[in-house]
């Protein structure tokens, strides 16, 4: 299976004497570093990579990842121009997560280190070649001042679709016309250029109630968007056209101008990157016919208590189809990331493995979900619903069904099963913990899965294919995100002075 026929940039030459510097300062969440890394990647295969060299600041890691050290250092190796410094731990007594939200902490954690940012930008800007910008992460408008400091100017990656993003620079006008809680909120939520409204509980977790310090803080970095140079954008036009479209028009500005502008340039996933031998999951599906498994898998956080486990597991039996389920366990005391399920045993209704011996597998750990999801025995995902797990999905031509869980994911649910047409609706009762009964997952994976069954899930099936075309045609040369990235390096080469091809 070749995952990287389009997606793995060319190695540009080494020789970084006449090139401008671009800063890079991911999250250290996987989710938003490789991401990100990706972004640069690109960046470094276009017309413009004799034109710039890539720096990557990256922040001490919350939880120790051997997947992404093993990551950045296959990139470091990788021939491109890119190099990665990590900022070193601040000043004063060790930030400890306490009851607040994931948002006020990351949020005082990158502020935290704005002095470390500070420095090692000054330094770069002492060498010979200049600093052409400082790309960091939705969640870091801290460094805006930094940048704005040191005359570097400041973009934003902005690691989920379009349509949140609209969402986010609309915030601070909905923050004065619903006064409410919006999860309290009588009808649905209109936002300009998108083109269905919100159903109020399918808002973003962080934006539900007003007073919670999430809530805060998301108002705080989508009022800081408007002081960014610009913003880079993990999506492609063609699959949300109408949001990108309203974007160009500055329609979630009360003003309608003096925006930030946009740039689409996904999708940016990680398909060059392989951790380890293949894995037993790939060898399982050698065995399944084409098209024929669904996969669940939940992303990096994502667990279900016992309850929720046997109602999947139930509503999985009676679908009659093939499955590879990764099920990893809650956290001990309710706080970090999911552990590996030490017992199936124990969590799965008795005499379940042995009644979908052959059909199922149930994986208790980590699962190579690129991989899994490029295997021709793969047909359809139920997932989280987290933004580059789609996008991976429609790389590969995966049709899904979306179970939300937690960030943006029940906004990115309502979008891919509706206007976008990517995804089956589940329903999801999310006052209950998200939960959902059996008869829904039978129903939820048959329509995705069954010929016949439903026609939605024809629908999404068919939608699926198109978009593995367009995703990999918007990166290609002349397409759209491929034209969206060269116009930003445009502008950054417009804004230094270089010395290259005098």
């Amino acid at each position: 299976r070749d995952l990287t026929a389009i997606h793995s940039p060319a190695k540009a030459p080494m020789d970084s004497k006449s090139k401008a510097t671009v800063v890079f300062l991911p999250l250290p969440i996987r989710g938003h570093l490789i991401s990100t890394v990706e972004t640069a990647k690109l960046l470094l295969a276009g017309r413009h990579r004799d034109k710039f060299s890539v720096t990557v600041l990256t922040l001490p890691a919350f939880v120790p990842s051997t997947e992404m050290d093993a990551y950045t250092a296959a990139v470091a190796a990788s021939g491109l121009d890119i190099r990665f410094e990590e900022l070193p731990v601040p000043d004063g007594d060790p930030l400890t997560r306490g009851d607040e939200s994931s948002e006020a902490f990351i949020s005082v954690y990158v502020d935290r280190h704005s002095p470390g940012v500070r420095d090692a930008v000054a330094r770069l800007r002492r060498a010979p070649r200049p600093v052409a910008a400082m790309v960091m992460d939705f969640f870091s408008t801290a460094f805006i001042d930094v940048a704005a400091e040191l005359g570097v100017p400041p973009y934003i990656y902005f690691t989920t679709s379009a349509s949140v993003l609209a969402l986010m620079l609309y915030l601070p006008t909905l923050d004065v016309l619903v006064p409410s809680d919006f999860e309290d909120n009588v009808g649905n939520i209109q936002v300009p250029g998108l083109p269905s409204p919100v159903p109020p509980m399918a808002m973003p977790k962080p934006v539900l109630r007003k007073k919670e310090s999430s809530y805060t803080w998301f108002l705080y970095h989508a009022r800081r968007f408007r002081e960014a140079r610009g913003i880079l954008v993990n999506t492609f036009s063609e699959l949300e056209p109408a949001a990108v479209r309203a974007h160009e028009e500055g329609l979630f500005l009360p003003d309608h101008g003096a925006a930030a502008a946009v740039y689409p340039v996904g999708p940016n996933i990680a398909l060059d990157f392989v951790a380890g031998q293949e894995h037993e999951c790939l060898r399982w599906l050698d065995g399944q016919p084409p098209s024929s498994v669904v996969l669940l898998c939940f992303g990096s956080a994502g667990s279900f208590p016992e309850a929720q486990v046997k109602e999947t597991a139930e509503g999985l039996e009676r679908s009659g189809q093939r499955f590879l389920w990764v099920l990893r366990s809650p956290p001990k005391g309710g706080r970090g990331m999911p552990t590996d399920t030490e017992d199936l045993g124990e969590v799965l209704p008795e005499g379940f493995r042995e009644r979908t011996a052959g059909r199922g597998l149930v994986w208790p750990s980590w699962a190579p979900q690129v991989d899994v999801l490029a295997h021709p025995s793969t047909g359809g995902f139920v997932t989280h619903g987290g933004w580059n797990s789609c996008l991976e999905a429609l790389w590969f031509g995966v049709p899904m069904l979306v179970w939300p869980l937690y960030a943006e994911q029940h906004f990115n649910a309502s979008r891919m099963a509706g206007e976008l047409g990517v995804a089956v609706e589940l329903k999801v009762d999310r006052k209950k913990g998200n939960f959902v009964a059996a008869a829904e997952v039978e129903s939820g994976v048959r329509c995705l899965m069954e010929e016949g069954f439903c026609e939605q899930g024809r629908k999404v099936r068919a939608r699926a294919k198109e978009m593995k075309v367009a995703s990999r045609r918007a990166l290609e040369e002349g397409g759209s995100s491929a034209h969206s990235l060269e116009r930003w390096a445009e502008e950054l080469a417009r804004g230094v002075v270089l010395d290259v091809g005098v």
